[in-house]
């Protein structure tokens, strides 16, 4: 892994369009933030407040920091950023955990997994892209044709979309643990060999299932399918901003800042074909037909709903992943830990 600053300049080359149909946040909870970034905000001659961010290299994270830093964001908010990017999902867990960098991307079903053995981290939602399993054989239609398939799971054992998909297994009478060939890889890796042919299907996340549909891939199973049919209400939020509590309690003015200069360099990539350029110096593809699938996943994954109400589904999500699989799908706890979602309101004005 490699770091870097977020302060390099990138410019962007023609002025801002604006696109339909992209998803905002509720009015309530960007007045809410923005509010609270106004009460917390720190003088202006003050230095800036440095934040390390450990980012997996291929997910939209570092598309949001080139942004940020391309149109000057960090400035304005007042921070100082130091990226480190990362392989894989479980360099990141290994990052927060061993507190090499303040923040990291991962998703809420493993943060509840810490919290419910005795980790202080918590989660504040980023994105509600999920992925889908896809296979070049037109055979596999259901989970029950991957018997003794070889299955190529993008992350680790602890995956949200793979633990998911076995929830969703399970109750139709299929282990997917015991049935199929698993193996776990980056998802650079598994979409490689998924292309490749030396995989007979993938669980890969969203942007890779992307490119795996532009070579030829069929889509056997969306995972937003997969959480309507496990009882989620609406789009639940799939990654989120990982960070300990301790951390949020000694420097809540500067992840709250940090929140709201995100908030602009998503509503930037979704609005400005500027932006969006810049973001696509991190996107490895060139096809402007897979461009325009990655933008309109991205955007659509905007969260819109407030941290209550993802904290909300996300209960009604863990219960049943709970009732299906136990300890083995969530850990230790029955119920969705309290504190796994961070909630600003509550937390700033402690």
């Amino acid at each position: 892994m490699r770091a870097r600053s977020a302060n390099c300049a990138i410019l962007p080359r023609e002025g801002i369009t604006k696109q339909a149909g992209f998803v905002l946040r509720s009015i309530f909870q960007k007045l809410l933030l923005a509010a609270l970034v106004a009460l917390l905000a720190v003088a202006p001659a003050r230095a800036a407040d440095r934040l390390r961010l450990g980012l997996q290299k291929t997910g939209s994270g570092v598309w949001e920091l080139t942004v940020v830093s391309a149109f000057g964001l960090d400035k304005e908010a007042g921070l100082e950023l130091t990226v480190t990017e990362l392989a894989n999902t479980d360099a990141a867990k290994i990052a927060i955990q061993s507190s090499s960098v303040d923040i990291v991307v991962s998703d809420w079903l493993w943060v509840a997994r810490q919290r419910a053995d005795g980790a202080k981290l918590t989660f504040y939602p980023h994105s509600t892209a999920i992925g889908a399993l896809m296979a070049r054989d037109k055979a596999v239609k259901s989970v029950a044709d991957l018997a003794g398939k070889k299955l190529g799971v993008a992350g680790g054992p602890l995956d949200k979309s793979w633990l998911l998909l076995r929830a969703y297994a399970q109750r139709q009478g299929v282990d997917l643990t015991k049935s199929a060939i698993i193996v776990y890889g980056a998802p650079p890796l598994i979409a490689e060999k998924a292309a490749e042919g030396e995989l007979d299907a993938a669980l890969e996340f969203w942007n890779f299932a992307a490119d795996l549909e532009a070579r030829g891939l069929s889509r056997v199973i969306d995972l937003r399918k997969v959480e309507t049919a496990l009882g989620a209400k609406g789009a639940p939020v799939v990654t989120g901003y990982v960070f300990d509590e301790g951390f949020a309690a000694k420097s809540p003015a500067p992840l709250l800042r940090f929140f709201a200069m995100i908030d602009k360099a998503r509503h930037l990539i979704a609005a400005s074909d500027a932006a969006w350029r810049v973001a696509m110096q991190r996107i490895p593809t060139k096809d402007p037909a897979v461009l325009a699938l990655y933008r309109k996943s991205y955007v659509e994954g905007i969260p819109a709903r407030s941290v209550a109400e993802e904290r909300e589904d996300a209960a009604g999500l863990y219960a049943t992943l709970a009732e299906i699989g136990g300890a083995a799908l969530v850990g230790s706890a029955k119920t969705l830990p309290a504190g796994t979602f961070y909630e600003p309101a509550a937390s700033a004005v402690r």
